[in-house]
């Protein structure tokens, strides 16, 4: 009888702690089916990297001048394409009035969204979805960052495309699925993202997402893409198991009650921890997180 009433209470203050720590029992069969889960996400995430038109695919960025900018693979070009891959005078891009127009070359055959082009605006200031020119294995399309319009080249044979092999991870850990609240912006103010060519936007933000790691509350403001919220945020592990320029996550929008799940196991390198030409957000210095976040993507290194 006293055993019995030794296990009872026992039993009852393993469940008040459980209570107390708002940690919902995990079976073998969830957490199987939740690392399936983040598997899968992660196995999509590679394949869209490898992509034809995905991110290792890039391997150049030119900023264009105002007037007239020649390009091709000589280097005299004031943009150079890779040697052996297109003509060596292929043609020129026309920057003005805020609008970007090509002008080809006899004999460069470039093909403009899938046709024989010579001559076209590629650029304009009701421009959603630039159209792209191709050669051989380059394709290329004009963007715009700020006041600033830029060439990026994309290769199908880059280096680092050809010899990619994946991403090391950590672990996936059920317990950096975490729980948090929308903290709504109700004052009206902006943040300040700055991207990796020094660039700063004042951006719109619905709020922060505010959640607790070890008792200790942390917050990371958010961004609104369409119908997810998309953090860019730094920890304690960058720069030595992680990228040192911080990390990306996407989550959904919170519900009716402003609750909002955040998978640190679904954090990932943004595309210039892989190559040199992408115009990467940094995470606003608001959103550099006092503690280590030994969860989802490490650094990349170029052997894999």
């Amino acid at each position: 009888m006293k055993n019995i009433l030794l296990s009872t209470a026992l039993l009852t203050i393993v469940g008040l702690l459980s209570a107390c720590n708002n940690t919902p029992e995990t079976t073998p069969e969830d957490k199987t089916a939740y690392v399936a889960t983040i598997d899968a996400w992660h196995d999509q995430r590679i394949e869209n990297l490898k992509k034809e038109d995905g991110w290792l695919a890039l391997s150049g960025l030119f900023w264009l001048e105002p007037g007239e900018n020649t390009f091709g693979s000589d280097p005299a070009n004031a943009i150079v394409f890779p040697e052996g891959k297109i003509a060596a005078k292929a043609g020129t891009f026309i920057l003005a009035d805020n609008q970007v127009k090509i002008k080809l070359d006899e004999g460069a055959d470039v093909q403009l969204d899938g046709k024989p082009v010579q001559e076209a605006i590629v650029y304009s200031s009701d421009t959603v979805d630039a159209p792209k020119l191709k050669h051989g294995s380059l394709t290329w399309f004009v963007i715009k960052r700020g006041d600033k319009y830029g060439v990026r080249l994309l290769d199908t044979e880059s280096d680092i495309r050809k010899n990619f092999t994946g991403i090391d991870r950590y672990e996936i850990n059920p317990a950096y699925k975490i729980q948090a609240k929308l903290e709504p912006n109700t004052t009206g103010r902006k943040i300040s993202i700055s991207n990796i060519v020094g660039q700063v936007s004042e951006e719109e933000t619905p709020g922060a997402l505010v959640f607790t790691i070890d008792g200790r509350e942390h917050k990371l403001d958010a961004l609104k893409e369409g119908e997810e919220l998309f953090v860019i945020f730094a920890d304690k592990t960058n720069g030595h198991e992680t990228y040192g320029a911080g990390r990306y996550l996407y989550t959904d929008l919170p519900d009716a009650n402003g609750n909002v799940t955040i998978d640190f196991n679904k954090a990932y390198n943004p595309p210039c921890a892989f190559v040199t030409y992408a115009t990467c957000p940094l995470p606003p210095k608001q959103n550099f997180l006092q503690v280590a976040i030994p969860a989802g993507e490490k650094a990349f290194e170029a052997n894999h």
